[in-house]
């Protein structure tokens, strides 16, 4: 096992049982500078410190030792599809996807690389939404479009033709790499700007 996980381990146990280290220590009877080290991966517990350890943590030292990042494709399904939540409100295509991917970025495979594309995309996609609503409350779209069709007019219909375009684009690409992500194969949300890195 890699040491990184199973400092990350030690720390994510103690964090789901909501004790601090110094209570780490009291409980399992190891020196508070000892569960530091552990939890920075300064040190590798064995023996006797392995065996307290679990035991405080209500756990086997089995498990503290095996631990590693598990595969979920259902939770890598459901999480691309979540973006979808943007055909309600389109901060909820972000909002819906952060909160799978911050509970579960270190815990499952691939959610971390699909959560960060997700994201940059979802990100990258509201914020042309907004600058689309911007420009048509200034103005500057029925501007630009008037001196450039000026024998056309310019009608409420045309102005949801941009928005109608910009749902669809999102809704392609969110079923495209949903079905891309349950097949276990490489996801592409794009374009996007490179926000999270």
């Amino acid at each position: 096992m890699n040491n990184l996980n199973l400092a990350q381990k030690v720390k994510d146990l103690r964090n789901r049982k909501g004790i601090s280290q110094e209570n780490l220590a009291e409980e399992s009877g190891l020196s508070l500078r000892t569960i530091q080290r552990i939890e920075n991966n300064e040190t590798v517990p064995r023996g006797d410190t392995l065996k307290r350890l679990s035991i405080a943590l209500g756990t086997s030292p089995d498990e503290i030792v095996d631990w590693k990042i598990q595969e979920d494709q259902n939770y890598l399904t459901l999480m691309s599809l979540s973006a979808l939540g943007f055909l309600f409100f389109p901060l909820l295509g972000i909002i819906i996807p952060l909160t799978m991917w911050i509970f579960k970025k270190d815990k499952l495979k691939n959610v971390n690389e699909l959560g960060k594309s997700m994201l940059n995309f979802q990100i990258s996609w509201t914020l042309l939404l907004f600058l689309y609503y911007i420009c048509i409350l200034t103005g500057v779209f029925g501007g630009v479009l008037g001196g450039v069709l000026s024998d056309w007019n310019f009608g409420i219909v045309t102005m949801f033709i941009p928005l109608i375009i910009l749902y669809v684009l999102n809704f392609i690409v969110t079923i495209y790499n949903t079905i891309r992500v349950y097949n276990k194969k490489s996801f592409k949300y794009r374009p996007a700007l490179r926000i999270l890195r």
